[in-house]
């Protein structure tokens, strides 16, 4: 079995509402990256503007555009220049009064290896996605580029194992959830860690569940809510990769920006399933209902 191995930069960011300072120094922490010898690089979640699903306005789809469009031509010219693989999370104008939550995966030319449209969107105070994004029309289809096949799912998918298992049957090397996840003011401190517990351990139960590796990037710092109805949203950070035993290969903290590079070893995948068969034992004859919106 040949050996194969994957440096990953994780690039975990405080944004502001000044877009061009936004991209400039995410420009500066992927070239910081790429010296460090990443070869893929993976953004935060809506990483060019603040995380504007705090409030439901109209003029915040002035910020989407289309793909391919300026924000496209910014990150491929940085994917080709630098020879890497570029996951990237914009918010797609696809026509008037038609948008998506897209990741667009840059190849180590600069060209656009593939895109998804997230699928699952949430609406819950502060978080009014449903406002702004339509569901994702691509289906879970990796992204084939010329280090891997990279199974790239966005935020809310992270909750779904349905999501992480069909990337997994389609040959994908790893996980990608680029993320935007934060508290509450209100929430107490017992109930952030339970939260944020929570997270970390639904997306390692898709590690060791499907025998792959996971790279979710999440944002940081607080950011106020626009209409002064919350305290707004303190991004907790704590960006992190594992392996396909769910082990913790590297976690970033929870109350700062964070630029750095993984080692994954994709070998490690293959050895995992030969010792834990999960993808042989399933009982794709009794899964019918799972089709069913509740069993009832």
């Amino acid at each position: 079995m040949t050996e194969k191995k994957i440096t990953v930069g994780i690039i975990q960011q405080q944004n502001t509402g000044d877009i061009a300072d936004n991209k400039k120094r995410l420009k500066h922490h992927i070239e910081q990256c790429a010296a460090k010898g990443a070869q893929l690089v993976v953004l935060q979640e809506l990483h060019n503007s603040l995380y504007f699903c705090q409030i439901e306005s109209t003029n915040n789809f002035d910020l989407a555009e289309s793909i391919p469009g300026e924000s496209t031509e910014f990150y491929s010219r940085i994917a080709g220049e630098l020879h890497i693989v570029l996951v990237t999370s914009l918010f797609e104008r696809r026509a008037a009064g038609l948008y998506h939550n897209t990741a667009v995966v840059f190849d180590t030319d600069g060209s656009i290896a593939g895109k998804y449209r997230k699928m699952h969107i949430p609406d819950d105070p502060a978080y009014y996605e449903k406002f702004y994004f339509t569901p994702g029309d691509l289906g879970f289809t990796p992204i084939k580029t010329s280090i891997g096949t990279l199974g790239v799912l966005v935020c809310w998918d992270q909750w779904y194992p349905e999501a992480a298992r069909l990337m997994a049957l389609q040959g994908a090397d790893m996980l990608i959830y680029p993320t935007a996840i934060g508290w509450e003011s209100s929430d107490t401190p017992q109930e952030q860690k339970r939260q944020q517990d929570a997270w970390i351990i639904s997306q390692r139960g898709h590690a060791v569940a499907n025998g792959l590796p996971v790279v979710a990037v999440n944002r940081v710092g607080h950011e106020p809510d626009p209409s002064g109805q919350t305290n707004g949203i303190q991004f907790w950070g704590h960006s992190f990769v594992c392996g396909p035993q769910g082990e913790i290969l590297a976690a970033a903290p929870d109350d700062s920006e964070w630029c750095e590079v993984v080692e994954i070893d994709l070998t490690r995948s293959e050895n995992v399933r030969r010792w834990w068969p999960f993808l042989r034992d399933r009982r794709i004859d009794s899964y019918n209902d799972i089709l069913r919106r509740f069993i009832d």
